[in-house]
């Protein structure tokens, strides 16, 4: 894969997963991000992006295509890989019978993180995302916004090129959202780390991606900047160009593949 641009942190070309009975979840797909870039990954439900952040973050195989995660194969060199990002996933995966300290304690010696830089990145991250006098409060005490907070905190621990967020604002107030992307647009900056993202939130959209690409039924329509994206659909705002692309229909994702996500999700679950 040493053709791909040394630029882009994330090449993924060609990309497909197909389910057994046929179910092809993410149908032969290209794109790029470059270092550094705040890149928006949209869809409908059931479209293909929680597949393809699984792909590309070792936890799911492709069926074919390549993907090169900060220079390494996330097929072939899967510990490499992982050191190379921090992920949130939609679902909440903190303990709850653990304080935000020994959460963020217990994910750095899972990485081997040495322990007096990571009381030094403990110590950063917490004042960062607001947390530092809750840090020996329990998490099951936390609001679903403080959850969310210590969660990104913990995906930074080992200093990642990049950060992969799955709805990371799902069901948050405004507030909370508005918060939650002053702290990552402040890590982007300060840190210069990749930010992979998906939202239903177009505003959060249209406010921090560098590039955006919008996938539906396993296929990218349209990727470019929000202002090229607009102009190749004739729309007036992302909104409106995202639903010109993917159609106005309620998606409900199909009895088929929700039984393939309950598969992963026990997989991953029995380790």
């Amino acid at each position: 894969m040493n053709d791909m641009d040394s630029e882009n942190i994330i090449s993924v070309k060609n990309l497909v997963k197909e389910f057994p009975g046929k179910i092809k979840a993410v149908d032969d797909i290209s794109f790029s991000v470059k270092k550094g870039e705040m890149f928006a990954f949209l869809g409908p439900n059931g479209a293909g992006k929680t597949t393809t952040i699984k792909m590309l973050t070792t936890l799911l195989n492709p069926t074919s295509g390549e993907i090169e995660i900060n220079g390494f194969d996330p097929i072939n060199q899967k510990s490499e890989s992982r050191k190379s990002f921090g992920i949130v996933f939609q679902d909440p995966s903190l303990d709850n019978e653990l304080t935000a300290l020994e959460n963020l304690q217990f994910h750095s010696a899972l990485y081997s993180v040495p322990k007096k830089l990571a009381e030094e990145r403990i110590a950063y991250l917490l004042n960062l995302v607001d947390l530092e006098e809750k840090k020996n409060d329990f998490v099951k005490t936390f609001s679903g916004g403080m959850k969310r907070r210590l969660e990104i905190a913990r995906g930074l621990i080992h200093h990642p090129a990049i950060l992969f967020l799955d709805e990371p604002t799902l069901g948050l107030d405004p507030q909370t959202r508005n918060l939650i992307w002053q702290h990552l647009k402040e890590l982007n900056k300060k840190e210069k780390m990749t930010v992979f993202f998906t939202t239903h939130y177009m505003q959060e959209v249209e406010n921090t991606a560098s590039r955006i690409a919008i996938i539906d039924r396993g296929k990218i329509l349209s990727q470019g900047t929000l202002k090229e994206i607009k102009s190749q659909t004739k729309s007036k705002s992302l909104e409106q160009a995202f639903i010109k692309l993917t159609g106005k229909n309620i998606r409900k994702e199909s009895s088929d593949m929700s039984k393939v996500r309950m598969r992963q999700t026990a997989r991953m679950m029995g380790g």
